[in-house]
């Protein structure tokens, strides 16, 4: 579900694996697929099982709805024009916050179940792709997946995102632009959110 503002140029991949996760399926496959999409670039031509290359092709076609739907538009324009550049992932981290906040809303497994599934997968897979090899025993480690749920822990994840980016200070006073938004932007969450699994649940690729 990557966001982009249509505005600025800088965008360093996804930043809401939970909702790629939750959206792709939970056959073991699937879920690696959900985040390779975020990892594996360029033409598919059969390196890895047809499961795991449908769940990217999901992935990507997420990416293309979320980018071009007028509610995330709204979403993006809340943000100032000192954080316009990097507001679309911001807005990716906060929508998974607001996903795992109301997790029981969308998914009927418990997030405690459904990431502990997720990282038993994580680590039996010996081949990931060479980025995701490298962060997933932290991801693992940490509980990213489920500590999204609590808000504070957004400031860590926007402090390490800075740390990759050409201009963090544009990064500089997120948090509080967050606090402000919090309101507005969980209830264009619970507009777009619904939408974007009925597009899923209507793909090919599902």
């Amino acid at each position: 579900m990557t966001v982009t503002v249509r505005v600025r140029s800088a965008k360093l991949g996804d930043m809401n694996y939970l909702a790629h996760l939750h959206l792709g399926g939970q056959r073991p496959g699937q879920l690696l697929g959900s985040l390779y999409g975020d990892f594996v670039k360029g033409r598919l031509q059969g390196q890895f099982d047809p499961e795991v290359e449908a769940a990217i092709q999901l992935h990507r076609s997420i990416d293309v709805f979320t980018d071009r739907h007028p509610l995330v538009d709204v979403s993006l324009s809340r943000f100032s024009l000192t954080r316009r550049r990097y507001a679309g992932i911001v807005l990716d981290v906060f929508f998974d916050h607001c996903l795992a906040r109301d997790w029981g809303l969308y998914a009927e497994q418990p997030l405690e179940l459904f990431t502990s599934d997720v990282y038993r997968v994580l680590a039996s897979e010996r081949q990931l792709p060479e980025r995701l090899a490298r962060i997933a025993p932290h991801m693992m480690a940490n509980d990213w997946l489920g500590s999204y749920r609590q808000f504070d822990v957004l400031e860590q994840v926007l402090r390490g995102i800075s740390r990759r980016l050409t201009r963090p200070e544009e990064l500089a006073g997120a948090m509080q632009e967050l606090r402000v938004l919090y309101e507005p932007l969980s209830e264009d969450f619970r507009l777009f959110y619904p939408q974007l699994q009925r597009f899923v649940q209507n793909h090919p690729a599902k």
